[in-house]
């Protein structure tokens, strides 16, 4: 800048520039938090409702800068402006152009050595030769023989096919390259105006249209060339139809003419005519032979042509140097001769120029000191607000630490407020109510307000707020029963609490950024890093896409069986033709998570694919149709999946991961693996089964729900979606881990019960007041290992085959008194549980 004024207007501008960069920064590392690439967005129901989930940029910092800007207007060009304009030419250029100059005609000259014809392309020509040229005439004919004859050389060896590219960019011919005396003149042209580049350019573009003429020439004499082969080639076959006709009627009359002549006589004429056929075709062949020869003398004589034109290309260009040596030598002698001739008026002028020149030295060097002075305080101040910027940032980061831990702790407060609240609501027995009892109905109130758009000012306390909803659809309160509001309320409290805790240290977020970044260009496998990624909980953002990942790896041999478009032939036929589950169907739909906005109502939008996803799993496995809880199952999927993937979703759990007749009518599979379940009990928590089996508890009857719906209603959303990240990529081993985890996270309050009546009553609620994830995840993997497979299947084998003898033993039994009941008139009234239903 010239003046104090545009130095104002300069720091400005930059200063602009650097807030702009650092709110895109922010705004970026966001976009990365919530979705690092474009790809991982959410799909299914959930997405919608995070799609304008981004802040905003700090609006009170930008009216504060604002406010303290300085309106400056600069008095001259500055910045890109004056970037822009022309630099002055100094002298030191023109001395610059002159070494280049003479440095090219030396290089030029040591190019004419023998043995340097490498070095030569690269230093005597200059590097504007050096395009993509487009090759003569002469040069094609030439490319398309020999590429005519490595074709025919290779179909006779090898039956190989050669390149369909006929042309070699190896015969380029080197006089199309710009002789010496050209660059010169370019040269010249370049460091003394600047209109050579636009003459030399109309130069290339004359000789581009002169080629392209010189192609449009050779290609019609090749067309003219090819009409006069298929003229030549008709009239051949005229003659050889005519020969044919010539001697079939020639046979015909010495056949009438040599029925009395001898046999010896014939086979003489015979063997004469051989002869004559003989040496027809030797002769037809010489004639190619001559044609070929001539040809080649042809095609000798233009590359005899062209090679004279290239002679006679560097007799010219060595004649051009030769020429531009006098003309050099003469201008050194010359210059010899003004040196000594200048000499003497120079040493005079000297003298008078070296006091001038120790002035402006001296003056140079106080300058230099000054900038100097001026750069160490700069530095100076440079290095001080980065210390004062790092000191400030650490400050940021601790009293961020610190309001997490408030604000943590303040959940924790205010979920022991709800819980006295609770315990001092007491039945009014009289009609006067005390001012205690006003302010604990004011406060019960307001405990129980959920946070929406429009909140009126409150003259009370107002607790904190939690949302209606959660991030997944469902809903925090109940809005039923009173009681049960202030438990959710104190429960969504405590989880905020929990996740506030947890973000204060290293979040799983960056682990898995960095894998799916790692994974960007091959293709994702399975491996103990991602098992452990995902039993740590896979993020929001990256749900979608892990999931139908998952999916297709267990279902891909299904998948590649089937036809384009299978899920929708399905879902055509289940709503075409008659099919028996689609009225249970409809009457389960609006039951299947009522507490979920996705499902709520008719209008929902999670309803029709609901239903849709459902019909077509019905008609694939028709042994199954529909059983309760497979719509419990869909409905988790679609919260992350679209139709097609929940449909595959479903078909992996049921077809996959659980055995057979596991979601049939006699749900023999479930019954087995509530007895697997009951020896695992027994092996890794003894003492709380000794505890059920003194009191007589079968605990089995709420795990069956457990494993049948993969702990949807059992547990709180974000453990849920945890434990089903793990059960999509593990199988059913998770569910026994995850039901064992649970127990064993409550086995010290459930031993302290001493009644069936009170363990029971616990049981049907203790998996709600789970909230710690991270605590239950321990202790599914880390605390119950080892926990093989195999030790799995095995038991099921055992008990299944129980199991089916009992089963069998129960048909019995019903047959006999069946048998008996229509045998006997007092027990004709009686009937069974299956005709009840019926």
């Amino acid at each position: 800048a010239a003046t104090r004024q545009d130095m104002t207007y300069w720091l400005q501008e930059l200063q602009q520039k650097r807030w702009e960069y650092c709110n895109n920064l922010d705004a970026a590392k966001r976009d990365s938090r919530t979705s690092p690439t474009p790809s991982d967005f959410s799909k299914g129901l959930v997405a919608k409702d995070n799609a304008g989930s981004i802040l905003s940029q700090n609006a009170s910092a930008e009216r504060a800068r604002n406010i303290l800007a300085v309106e400056t207007s600069p008095t001259d060009l500055v910045g890109e402006q004056a970037a822009s304009q022309p630099a002055p030419v100094q002298p030191s250029a023109i001395n610059f152009s002159l070494k280049q100059w003479s440095t090219e005609i030396k290089n030029s000259m040591s190019s004419l050595r023998k043995g340097n014809n490498e070095n030569r392309k690269s230093v005597f020509y200059t590097t504007e030769e050096w395009e993509l040229l487009d090759p003569t005439p002469k040069d094609l004919e030439d490319s398309m023989a020999l590429e005519e004859k490595r074709k025919h050389l290779a179909e006779g060896s090898k039956g190989l096919t050669s390149s369909a590219f006929p042309f070699d960019f190896g015969r380029i011919p080197h006089k199309t390259r710009r002789p010496l005396k050209d660059m010169i003149g370019s040269s010249k042209n370049r460091n003394s105006s600047d209109s050579s580049p636009t003459e030399w350019y109309s130069g290339n573009g004359n000789k581009l249209v002169s080629e392209l003429q010189l192609k449009y020439h050779s290609q019609q004499e090749e067309l003219e060339k090819l009409k006069k082969d298929l003229l030549s080639q008709k009239e051949l076959v005229r003659l050889l139809q005519q020969t044919v006709r010539s001697s079939q009627y020639d046979k015909y009359f010495a056949s009438r003419l040599c029925e009395g002549v001898p046999k010896d006589k014939l086979e003489l004429l015979h063997q004469k005519d051989d002869q004559i056929l003989g040496l027809n075709n030797q002769l037809e062949k010489l004639n190619l032979e001559k044609d070929s020869l001539q040809q080649e003398v042809k095609n000798l004589k233009c590359k005899v042509g062209e090679l004279n034109e290239q002679l006679g290309m560097l007799m010219e260009t060595i004649q051009a140097k030769d020429e531009v040596i006098m003309k050099l030598s003469r201008q050194l002698s010359e210059c010899e001769d003004n040196t000594s001739s200048q000499s003497g008026a120079v040493n005079s002028s000297m003298a008078t120029c070296t006091n001038k020149e120790l002035q402006e030295l001296d003056r140079l060097k106080d300058n230099l000191q000054g900038y100097k002075t001026q750069n160490k305080f700069l530095n100076k101040e440079i290095l001080e607000l980065s210390a004062l910027r790092r000191n400030a940032e650490a400050r940021e980061r601790e009293w961020q630490a610190k309001y997490t831990s408030l604000e943590a702790k303040l959940c924790q407060i205010e979920s022991k407020y709800l819980i006295l609240l609770q315990e001092m609501k007491t039945p009014v027995c009289s009609e006067e109510q005390s001012p205690a009892r006003e302010v604990i109905t004011q406060l019960l109130e307001d405990a129980l307000k959920a946070e929406t758009s429009e909140q009126p000012e409150q003259a009370f306390f107002k607790p904190h707020l939690v949302s209606e909803y959660d991030i997944y659809g469902f809903q925090t309160v109940p809005e039923d029963d009173d009681e049960e509001k202030l438990v959710a309320k104190s429960r969504a409290l405590d989880l905020r609490s929990l996740s506030l805790s947890e973000n204060r240290e290293i979040s799983t977020v960056v682990k898995w950024e960095n894998y799916l970044a790692s994974t960007m260009n091959r293709e994702m496998m399975r491996c103990v890093e991602l098992k452990n990624l995902i039993r740590s909980g896979i993020p929001h953002g990256h749900r979608s896409k892990m999931w139908k990942w998952c999916v297709n790896l267990h279902v891909k041999k299904f998948k590649d069986s089937t036809v384009p478009g299978y899920f929708q032939t399905l879902l055509q036929n289940a709503l075409e033709k008659q099919n028996p589950a689609s009225k249970q169907i409809e009457l389960d739909l609006l039951r299947t998570l009522p507490n979920n906005k996705h499902y709520s109502s008719p209008t929902s939008e999670g309803i029709q694919k609901l239903r849709n996803v459902l019909l077509a799993f019905s008609w694939r496995n028709p042994d199954i149709g529909y059983c309760q809880g497979l719509n419990r199952l869909v409905a988790i999927a679609l919260l992350y999946l679209e139709q097609e993937d929940a449909f595959w979703c479903l078909v992996t759990i049921v077809e996959v991961f659980m055995p057979r007749d596991y979601y049939t009518k006699t749900l023999l599979g479930s019954q087995v693996d509530q007895r697997v379940f009951k020896d695992l009990m027994s092996e890794k928590l003894p003492r709380l089964h000794a505890h059920f089996e003194q009191y007589k508890v079968d605990y089995t009857l709420i795990t069956f729900n457990w494993f049948l719906v993969v702990f949807v209603d059992s547990v709180v959303s974000d453990i849920l979606f945890k434990i089903w990240d793990s059960f999509l990529y593990e199988g059913p081993k998770v569910i026994f881990r995850f039901a064992l985890a649970l127990f064993k996270y409550k086995e010290e309050e459930i031993l302290k019960l001493q009644d069936s009546m009170s363990i029971f009553k616990y049981l049907r609620y203790f998996t709600r007041t789970i909230l710690d994830a991270r605590k239950l995840t321990g202790i599914a993997f880390g605390d119950l290992n080892p926990f093989p497979l195999r030790q799995i299947r095995n038991r099921r084998t055992y008990h299944l085959e129980k199991v089916r003898l009992e089963l069998t033993e129960l048909e019995a039994i019903r047959e006999d008194f069946l048998r008996e009941r229509e045998t006997c008139v007092e027990k004709r009234d009686l009937i069974s549980d299956d005709e009840e239903d019926s």
